[in-house]
């Protein structure tokens, strides 16, 4: 029981460490809380930074969420810690306890822990975010829809309640952190892959 306390401290705390804001101080770039969109996330820094400070972002937000699976799975702790370690990694990244509780949006620490969790599950969210991203050009559609279906896949891959709860919750969250995107997708106003448009975020 200690054990997973434990590690479900940590998790909350390694999801704390903001990608975002540390590349950025280290590449001598703007902080992303207050350039572009506001949001320190991936696709802010790749706006304000290029490629390849998004795409040390995008790998430390994804380490951030597989890390603490992969010990919870050495561990051989049970699904109930699975679940909760995933989800604090996620609250971690989204309400960082260093970094003043502002945190970006979570879909790439969401796809840590999902991979982290079962490598299929997470293969078949990137898979259908990868797909749509190529088809739509809009990255936020892509993730909502992609991360809409995970809790049906991860129905179909492991039934587990403990796990498929984590995951509702999460989606939910995400859905929720993506309101102003929604807005944008009904009115047409979202921003698509590739196009600079401030604001838009995954």
């Amino acid at each position: 029981m200690i054990t997973a306390a434990l590690v479900v401290l940590t998790a909350y705390l390694l999801g704390s460490v903001s990608s975002a804001i540390i590349v950025c101080r280290m590449m001598g770039l703007p902080d992303p809380r207050t350039q572009g969109s506001n949001n320190p996330g991936a696709t802010n820094v790749l706006r304000i930074g290029g490629k390849k400070a998004a795409a040390i972002t995008l790998v430390g937000d994804s380490l951030k969420g597989l890390i603490p699976l992969l010990v919870a799975h050495g561990l051989d702790l049970g699904t109930a810690s699975l679940a909760a370690t995933g989800l604090a990694a996620f609250l971690g990244h989204l309400y960082p306890v260093f970094f003043g509780f502002q945190g970006g949006k979570g879909v790439a620490t969401a796809l840590g822990v999902q991979f982290g969790l079962y490598w299929a599950l997470g293969l078949s969210v990137a898979a259908i975010w990868l797909f749509m991203a190529k088809v739509i050009r809009i990255s936020s559609l892509s993730a909502l829809v992609s991360m809409g279906l995970a809790p049906f896949l991860l129905w179909w891959l492991w039934d587990d309640p403990w796990l498929i709860g984590m995951q509702v919750i999460i989606s939910l969250i995400l859905f929720w952190r993506h309101r102003s995107n929604i807005r944008n997708l009904l009115t047409g106003a979202e921003g698509r892959i590739g196009a600079d448009r401030p604001g838009q975020d995954s």
